[in-house]
């Protein structure tokens, strides 16, 4: 009997369910019908929005519906969402909880809170729903994805990182990652009260910026590379001129003189595509006083070491590696991607030259975000790159939540730069280097 009234129930909610959206596509091809589409892209703003509310609410009220008020105002806000917005999408990118969101069909999506992955309730209607709402994303930034392009990496309007695969490469429906920044970029503070660094670390890292050392921020994915390249950047004076070089544009600096560059992939015909090569060679000739790549992945490694290397100072980029040691054997890769058969004491030497410090940014256990080592680059001993730790990160387990738990350690070790940093005005306390344990979290 109680299986019998729990399927009932189901199978009520489910009609219900079904009538509530088949009543927001009725009024959704109601109010399309009613307006000059071509227009809203014109207009912006809480009035525009406000104006075809009341003429989505009119038509809710013709229709004879047993609509509660809470229900009747979701459904307006529903179909507002998918007449200038992004549909179901909305709703996941008012939750400023949520720093990932993955669409596995229409049916399947998944966010991440909190460094905890968990399923939405959101759905979209169908695969067509779903493409169009990947098409209305990647138009807005000059993108296109169809069979012939199925792959498509864009931005949304907050600056959050966006990239699609549709069938036939996806088999089960067109898969989105979404990976949020938000308007409002975490700041320096944020990232101390979150214990991703130490203020010792954030005063030589400051130092290393304003004395124009060159420096490259590894770590996985989802480890906050970006988010602590957009930070440091803060550093840079608003006076310098600056030029970005990205894939899909994400860094939000707050200087004045800064030029944002970004690649572009190819026509339907396969021509015209402008790769990240190309924008550095081009950004050489642009008078930059700094050059920041959102992410070397490439053959532009080269010309990023070789614009280090001439003059180009306090340059700043990102790669994918788990350790710094890792990151010198992934630039020695991308350097061998460019064409150029280098001996490797060649590569190493460029490195070794160009790069003065690194940053290692690890994801831990339970989502914890760390910045688990800053590592200087000292040179060449033989056909060896030597490196030395500054600061680090030593985990030691987890807690009773199963999140990750360390301590920051400064190693005692002086960098050689420091000369660098005192010619440029800059003086740090002796005492920061001290051999010692800095935080326990």
């Amino acid at each position: 009997m109680a299986v019998q009234l729990g399927n009932a129930m189901r199978s009520a909610d489910q009609a219900k369910a079904e009538e509530f959206d088949n009543l927001k596509r009725r009024i959704h091809n109601k109010l399309v019908d009613k307006l000059d589409l071509s227009k809203i892209g014109e207009l912006e703003g809480d009035v525009l929005r406000r104006e075809i509310r009341l003429v989505a609410e009119h038509l809710c009220d013709a229709e004879e519906t047993f609509l509660s008020r809470a229900e009747r105002d979701r459904l307006i806000e529903e179909v507002l969402d998918e007449t200038f917005g992004l549909g179901p999408l909305e709703l996941l990118l008012k939750d400023n909880t949520i720093c990932d969101i993955l669409i596995n069909g229409p049916k399947n999506i998944y966010v991440e809170r909190r460094g905890k992955m968990e399923k939405s309730h959101v759905e979209f209607r169908d695969d067509a729903h779903l493409l169009q709402i990947i098409d209305r994303i990647v138009s807005r930034v000059g993108r296109r994805v169809d069979e012939v392009c199925p792959m498509v990496d864009a931005r949304l309007p907050d600056g959050s990182r966006f990239n699609a695969i549709i069938p036939p490469l996806a088999l089960d429906g067109p898969a989105v990652s979404i990976r949020r920044f938000g308007s409002n970029p975490l700041k320096l503070e944020d990232l101390l009260n979150f214990k991703a660094l130490t203020p010792e670390m954030v005063m030589l890292l400051e130092g290393c910026i304003k004395s124009r050392l060159n420096m490259i921020i590894a770590g996985g994915t989802g480890s906050g590379k970006t988010t602590l390249l957009n930070t440091l950047s803060s550093f840079i004076p608003n006076h310098e001129r600056i030029i970005t070089i990205e894939d899909a544009a994400e860094l939000q600096l707050q200087q004045d003189h800064v030029v944002r560059l970004e690649t572009r992939p190819p026509n339907i015909e396969g021509k015209g595509a402008i790769t990240a090569t190309d924008l550095v060679k081009n950004a050489l000739r642009m008078r930059p006083e700094r050059i920041i790549i959102g992410e070397c992945r490439g053959p532009e490694t080269l010309d990023m070491l070789q614009a280090m290397n001439t003059g180009h100072d306090g340059s700043l980029t990102t790669i994918h590696a788990n350790s710094p040691r890792d990151g010198i054997a992934r630039l020695e890769t991308m350097i061998m991607m460019a064409g150029f058969e280098l001996p490797i004491r060649a590569m190493r030497q460029q490195i070794s030259s160009a790069v003065h410090v690194m940053i290692q940014a690890n994801r831990l256990q339970g989502g914890v975000r760390r910045v688990t080592s800053i590592t200087e680059i000292v040179g060449m001993e033989q056909d060896t790159v030597v490196m030395q730790d500054i600061f680090r990160y030593e985990q030691d387990g987890i807690d009773e939540t199963g999140r990750a738990r360390g301590r920051f350690v400064a190693t005692g070790v002086r960098p050689t730069f420091m000369s660098k940093l005192e010619s440029a005005g800059i003086r740090l306390p002796s005492s920061i280097f001290r051999e010692r344990v800095m935080l326990v979290d």
